[in-house]
């Protein structure tokens, strides 16, 4: 696997390398000792995917808070995503700056999101499939979000959403 440092600081684009014959490909995805080598969190606590019927779903923008902090690796397995990371914690250089990567099925490439960082992304095509694998369980009490159109960050979208749940709608402003 290729680790790429983005400019958000412990976020990483992870290209699996792959071995290609007739067949197609084959390339690993993760390994505990690789992500090791890079102080990235290994431990996986559970995998989840996320299906959206339609372009333009905006999902996000969630984190959770200590002692539940949670990292993240998503990757796009059927259609393609607008993929949003941002830097909150406060003790960071990147501290309240965000990063956006486009996410796609013909691409293996995933992103690692450290525990800090908020992630959300909208959807580019119809029928879409994100697949995480998270470091934490999910605790409710924990859970949080920062607007999509919060003008604290002033995200680029590639378009305005189509569909976004009432909760990710609701977040309040985000106070530096």
């Amino acid at each position: 696997m290729i680790f790429t440092e983005t400019k958000l600081i412990g976020a990483y684009l992870i290209d699996p390398e792959k071995i290609e014959d007739e067949r197609g490909f084959f390339a690993r995805t993760f390994c505990r000792e690789e992500f090791g080598r890079y102080g990235l969190n290994p431990h996986v606590a559970q995998c989840s995917i996320s299906y959206n019927e339609q372009r333009g779903t905006l999902r996000g923008i969630h984190y959770q808070i200590p002692p539940c902090q949670e990292a993240k690796v998503v990757s796009c397995i059927r259609g393609s995503i607008y993929d949003v990371i941002i830097d909150l914690r406060p003790d960071s250089p990147t501290y309240g700056q965000w990063a956006s990567f486009q996410l796609r099925k013909d691409d293996p490439c995933m992103i690692y999101v450290p525990e800090g960082f908020a992630h959300g992304f909208q959807a580019l095509e119809d029928q879409t499939v994100v697949h995480y694998q998270i470091s934490e369980f999910y605790h409710p009490e924990c859970s949080r979000g920062v607007r999509w159109d919060d003008t604290t960050f002033d995200i680029a979208w590639p378009m305005f959403p189509t569909m976004i749940s009432e909760k990710d709608k609701s977040f309040p402003d985000f106070v530096k």
